[in-house]
């Protein structure tokens, strides 16, 4: 039976950013469509548990200029926004997000403080694009087996165009105290997009 893996999203006006939080994962493929699915599936552990989840996000994305980076204890996807505006919430739908998605308190900027993806830390990950792996079948397949994901660095390295990104954040992808602090309440997840939500999430703990 599959488990849904941990999920953390942020945003800026013209990206959301999506983190599956799943250490070593192996045969990890991503795939994601135009009109704003995203699917992942992996396994972990000498027993292969099963992860999977589909997410409907909530409108269209640029399939060819979004980014993926795996790495040991994450995957990380910047996917960009068909039209830039800021998202009311992660999901399509009226209903409340799954308790697997949560926000990303330490990516998160509100929209009014938003100055673009260059004040995002990305720790000098290397990104392959999704569209330029020969379609999203061919990414999956690329993924395929790479547990502990050690050469991806090198694998895809000159790929991502991802200059404007300084410093070290696949090293710290662990929730911090805050982040576990505002992920106690996964309302924010569905209807925070502003400090009014951000304050009533880091007040009901």
């Amino acid at each position: 039976m599959s488990r849904y893996p941990e999920v953390k999203w942020a945003q800026r006006a013209d990206k959301v950013f999506i983190t599956v939080q799943l250490s070593d994962s192996k045969d990890a493929k991503v795939n994601l469509e135009p009109e704003g699915v995203f699917n992942f599936s992996g396994t972990v552990g000498t027993g292969n548990t099963h992860y999977e989840l589909k997410l409907d996000l909530y409108d269209k994305v640029i399939v060819e200029e979004s980014k993926i980076n795996v790495g040991v204890r994450s995957i990380f996807c910047i996917l960009e926004k068909a039209e830039k505006v800021w998202w009311k919430k992660l999901l399509r739908g009226d209903g409340k997000a799954p308790h697997y998605v949560k926000v990303d308190w330490d990516k998160w900027v509100d929209e009014d403080e938003d100055k673009g993806a260059g004040n995002l830390d990305s720790g000098g990950m290397d990104f392959s694009n999704f569209g330029g792996m020969g379609g999203m079948g061919g990414m999956g397949d690329m993924m395929g087996g790479m547990s502990g994901m050690g050469g991806m660095g090198d694998m895809m390295g000159g790929m991502g165009g991802m200059d404007e990104f300084e410093g070290s954040d696949d090293e710290g992808q662990e929730a911090t105290k805050q982040a576990d602090k505002a992920e106690g309440d996964a309302k924010p997840d569905e209807h925070g997009a502003g400090t009014s939500e951000k304050k009533e999430a880091e007040a009901s703990t």
